[in-house]
């Protein structure tokens, strides 16, 4: 995989990379072209390898990685000669280029008219007609109001989709398929457009169902080249941001990728443009393709396209600032093998896909030992996930010769992944990376809605692994009490009897109930189960965070999340965590008399799903509710989101107000 390097001519660069999981302050950073593994503990993660770092404010953006004159600060006490921005934040901001130009910086990245042509949706569709690209029927201009809105969405044509004029990563963007959801598109799209972009100019075009989401990676100079490096697939998404992506695409023969990219390549023409960079493209059933956006920018997704085409996109990006031309000719661009990349977030997968949850990393351990993996993060153990920044803890790259291969790497991959402290998306992604429609390329924007139309539900058992699953909870409990009987390999209780190898224990999973007999021998235990035999071995080593074992012949790696002296057990398993417990045979007997606790009404009490803030609040006491009308708009990183009543009723009591920070849990209103 390509490595970043930094000419020679470049000593001093600064970086304003976006990271996801910074602690209260927020840091720039000047580099040398070496990069220096010596670091101050208390410098914050993710300027670890930097030379210098400037501190450029508090953990709100628009006081810190927002704020231009912190940054221009930054670069003038650093005497950084140039600005990376990264794939955030002020990456494509023409303000921001302009005024690092005003003071003798260069920006890494574009000049600031093909980020003001791209950069409004408006104008650049307006360009690609132009410049012969296929483009997205729509309303070539800015809509004024909700009922305007409605108007032209019903001369389109439902379904329509809301979009920022400025916007980009999936927010400021609802699909609304009648007028109501159109009044209601607009309003929160507006409002998320002004959070994230500082414009909350709206534009409306044709939706189109089920598509798939494929983009072109350009690269250009300042000489008039430009070239294609290929596809990027990225068509799996929840609440229009990408989860997995891979290059190159199933779906595309060489044709439809050549004139993909011819196109791609057209409109970086069209504007003069010279560096990394990005044209995003919707492709039907029937491989027809429209042009959607050009994203000004590196992508948080480069480095899939880095490990098929062997280039170095940061690289190229400093080479074409400082004025080199391209080293590379069209005939030149390799498909080399496949890479997938895994988006690993702290969300909570079960709830909408993915809402986000915060805390600290208590324990944290990236797969990096396996061969072609690359895992890119600002974080480490004992970082903390905020609410102020994207939820995504690291981009988890695996690669192979073929597809096949780099998938096997990636199950592995997200299998040996430590992540506590924080819940995650790895159930979610293991379940896509491995369910039969990925795996055969059967997918579009719609795959997640499709293929779970309940919600995410974790893996679900299938009989064989219900028993291994069984079977690998017992012998782990059994092991655990044999340990906690010896110290320094010696018996407790030296006057006890010989080890016990026979146990009669009882296993729950799901509410139910299993009896089990296991016996030992040696490092394996022989699990009786429902009728069955099972065979676990392992090393047993209980401290470490991975478990791999062998049940009955096929390796599998778990992890032990958790266990008490109660006998539950939580073990994450294929991906997904099972909660189960172990008791002996008399202790489950007297457990059958122990009182189980009452679930809580949930539909006369409103709790936030997630951290974040309380954006505005709709109700009072004493108001009467219909189901399904908004009672208050949670924000949690940059994305609003409406919270709705679950029966029709009267508002007991308030407990929030606009302007509030909340976290997982905590009561909004109650219902009478």
């Amino acid at each position: 995989m390509a490595s970043h390097r930094v000419t020679p001519a470049l000593q001093r660069v600064l970086f304003t990379w976006q990271h996801v999981a910074w602690k209260s302050r927020c840091c720039a950073v000047a580099s040398h072209a070496k990069y220096s593994t010596v670091y101050d503990p208390a410098e914050k993660v993710h300027v670890k390898m930097a030379d210098e770092a400037v501190c450029v404010g508090p953990a709100p953006t628009n006081k810190s990685y927002l704020n231009m004159d912190a940054i221009l600060e930054a670069a003038r006490q650093t005497g950084a000669q140039a600005v990376h921005p990264g794939y955030g934040f002020l990456s494509e901001n023409k303000e921001f280029a302009r005024r690092l130009a005003a003071h003798g910086v260069t920006f890494i990245g574009p000049d600031t008219h093909a980020i003001q042509a791209m950069g409004d949706k408006i104008e650049s569709k307006l360009i690609a007609k132009k410049a012969k690209v296929n483009t997205i029927p729509g309303f070539d201009g800015v809509v004024k109001d909700a009922e305007e809105a409605v108007r032209i969405a019903g001369e389109i044509g439902y379904p329509v989709m809301i979009k920022a004029s400025a916007g980009g990563g999936g927010k400021g963007m609802r699909i609304a398929w009648n007028d109501e959801e159109t009044r209601e598109g607009f309003r929160f799209s507006s409002q998320e457009a002004a959070s994230s972009f500082g414009d909350d100019r709206l534009l409306i075009e044709k939706f189109i169902d089920n598509p798939r989401h494929i983009e072109i990676q350009v690269l250009a100079d300042k000489h008039g080249n430009a070239l294609w490096l290929n596809e990027r697939e990225c068509s799996i998404q929840r609440r229009n941001q990408k989860v997995v992506e891979e290059a190159p695409s199933t779906f595309l023969d060489p044709e439809t990728r050549c004139a993909m990219g011819e196109q791609a390549v057209s409109l970086a023409k069209a504007v003069q443009y010279s560096s990394a960079g990005t044209v995003e493209f919707l492709v039907d059933s029937k491989k027809n393709f429209y042009f959607l956006e050009m994203n000004t920018r590196l992508q948080v997704e480069h480095p899939i396209t880095e490990c098929i085409t062997g280039l170095d996109l940061v690289q190229q990006m400093i080479r074409v600032a400082k004025g080199y031309p391209l080293q590379h000719r069209q005939a030149d661009i390799p498909i080399n093998g496949w890479a997938i990349e895994s988006r690993v977030y702290a969300e909570d997968p079960y709830k909408s896909f993915g809402l986000p949850s915060i805390g600290r990393l208590s324990q944290y351990q990236e797969p990096v030992n396996i061969p072609a993996v690359r895992v890119d993060s600002g974080i480490q153990e004992g970082s903390d996930i905020s609410i102020y920044y994207d939820p995504m803890i690291s981009k988890l790259v695996t690669y192979g010769s073929t597809r096949a291969e780099a998938l096997q790497r990636m199950e592995e991959a997200l299998d040996n992944y430590v992540i506590r402290g924080v819940t995650h998306n790895i159930p979610l992604l293991r379940e896509i990376i491995t369910h039969p429609r990925f795996v055969s390329g059967d997918i579009s924007t719609k795959f997640l809605q499709e293929v779970y139309p309940e919600g995410f539900k974790g893996h679900q058992l299938s009989d064989s692994e219900r028993w291994e699953l069984l079977a690998t909870a017992v012998a782990l409990f059994v092991a655990a009490q044999l340990r906690s009987q010896r110290f320094l390999g010696n018996l407790r209780v030296s006057s006890s009897q010989q080890e016990q190898r026979r146990w009669e224990l009882s296993v729950e999973l799901e509410k139910g109930v299993h009896a089990v007999t296991v016996s030992r021998s040696g490092s394996t235990y022989a699990v009786d189960l429902d009728g069955k035999r099972v065979d676990v071995s392992s090393e047993w080593n209980l401290a470490s965070a991975l478990l791999p074992v062998t049940v009955n012949g096929t390796q599998r790696t778990v992890q032990c999340l958790s266990r008490s002296a109660s006998g539950e057990i939580d073990l994450q398993y294929l991906g997904t965590s099972y909660k189960l417990r172990v008791l002996s045979k008399l202790a489950a007997a007297l457990n059958k008399h122990m009182p189980e606790k009452v679930p809580e009404d949930t539909s006369s009490i409103l709790r936030s799903p997630m951290p974040g803030s309380v954006v505005a609040v709709s109700v009072k006491a004493g108001d009467t509710v219909a189901e399904g009308q908004e009672i208050c708009v949670i924000e949690a990183m940059k994305m609003q989101n409406s919270m709705t009543a679950a029966k029709t009723a009267k508002v007991k009591s308030v407990h929030c107000n606009a302007g509030d920070t909340v976290g997982e849990g905590d009561l909004l209103v109650e219902l009478e």
